[in-house]
């Protein structure tokens, strides 16, 4: 097979989108309140200094919109916006909240899908977390920024972007990379020539063992970017799917997952589709794992499981999931006690591939291993 080229990319917290995806989960997380029947779906919109929620919930407590303002303000605040186009002080809040439609009450309630859709989940042996290279390093090298930003590199703005080009030699064999390219938020007193040096200096750590003097490095192509944030692009909650999952590496079933409580299996049945695939390569009876499920609204168990290990379609293992495995809402999100999670957790640099969630654990591996 001749070598090839397959590109991700991975964004910052401060990035408009996410910025909207955080502010999303943090609203869902004071709606939910750890209560399994309570609801959530919250949409945000940022602009230049406003911030609009909108959307639907079920509690059994008031909902106060000075709290969803002190909510979305601490957010905005603990990402590190207070310039002059997006300040955490003051920026315009509007609030669009209303009460879930009683018509999807009727299937969520006793814990149907929250919604029809298809879903899915990828695993290889690329790398540790067992993701594809090209997202797994891109995550790396914007969480990397963050970090230094945090911790002190002031000079640091919160939006960012970072993309990784991998050459392979055949299916999941990186054999290193092609190009870099890393756009940041900077303080409009940094040369761009001490930009690019700077952060070089923090992504360097991170790839060095995967590029050579062929390796192209494009930092800040434009050569300025002062103005970032909402003040530059607008943001919208779930326009980063495919940083939030494989990086385009594998198929997406088109559902956001910020804002949403676990009844909508956009999100719960997507982090149960990486787990199943996650324990298939975890058993080494497959050096890569696409698993899709669907659903329709209402409806407990999915309409389809499909299983493709290293090219071939595994009924054998559709067959023990579906004997061995809850599929169903509630089973999910029992599995992962998903009401007793923080959503904010899970929103910057992945809902996949993060050791610290629990769809990431490898505890089915052993049984797998043996089929």
């Amino acid at each position: 097979m001749n070598n090839y080229m397959f590109t991700s990319e991975s964004v910052t917290e401060g990035h408009p989108d996410k910025v909207s995806d955080l502010i999303s989960d943090a609203i869902a997380d004071y709606i939910l309140d750890n209560n399994q029947s309570h609801r959530a779906a919250i949409e945000t919109l940022v602009t230049t200094n406003m911030v609009t929620i909108a959307g639907e919930y079920k509690s059994s407590k008031k909902i106060d919109k000075k709290i969803l303002e002190k909510i979305v303000r601490e957010t905005v605040k603990n990402i590190g916006y207070d310039q002059e186009g997006f300040s955490w002080k003051n920026l315009k809040f509007y609030s669009e909240l209303h009460h879930q439609s009683s018509d999807i009450a009727l299937g969520t309630d006793n814990f149907g899908a929250g919604d029809q859709g298809l879903m899915f989940g990828y695993a290889c042996n690329e790398t540790e977390s067992l993701m594809p290279s090209p997202i797994h390093y891109s995550h790396q090298l914007t969480k990397a920024l963050a970090h230094a930003r945090h911790s002190g590199a002031t000079w640091l703005g919160p939006d960012g972007k970072a993309q990784i080009t991998f050459i392979y030699s055949g299916v999941n064999k990186p054999i290193g990379i092609s190009n870099i390219v890393c756009s940041t938020q900077h303080s409009k007193d940094m040369s761009i020539e001490d930009v690019r040096s700077g952060v070089k200096d923090i992504i360097n750590p991170i790839v060095d063992k995967h590029t050579d003097s062929n390796t192209e490095f494009m930092i800040n192509p434009t050569g300025r970017f002062v103005i970032g944030g909402p003040d530059g692009d607008t943001g919208l909650t779930g326009r980063k799917i495919i940083v939030d999952t494989y990086g385009g590496y594998a198929p997406h079933g088109g559902g956001a997952f910020s804002g949403k409580d676990c009844t909508k299996v956009d999100r719960s049945a997507t982090y149960m589709a990486r787990y199943i695939a996650k324990n298939i390569v975890a058993s080494n009876i497959a050096s890569n794992a696409t698993v899709q499920l669907s659903y329709a609204i209402g409806v407990k168990e999915p309409t389809s499981i499909y299983v493709y290990c290293d090219g071939k379609v595994r009924s054998d293992l559709t067959k023990w999931i579906q004997q061995n495995i809850d599929l169903t809402p509630l089973g999910i999100i029992n599995k992962f006690d998903l009401f007793n999670i923080k959503l904010t957790d899970t929103t910057n640099y992945g809902h996949l591939g993060k050791e610290n969630l629990p769809w990431e654990k490898s505890d089915l591996a052993n049984k797998l291993g043996t089929l």
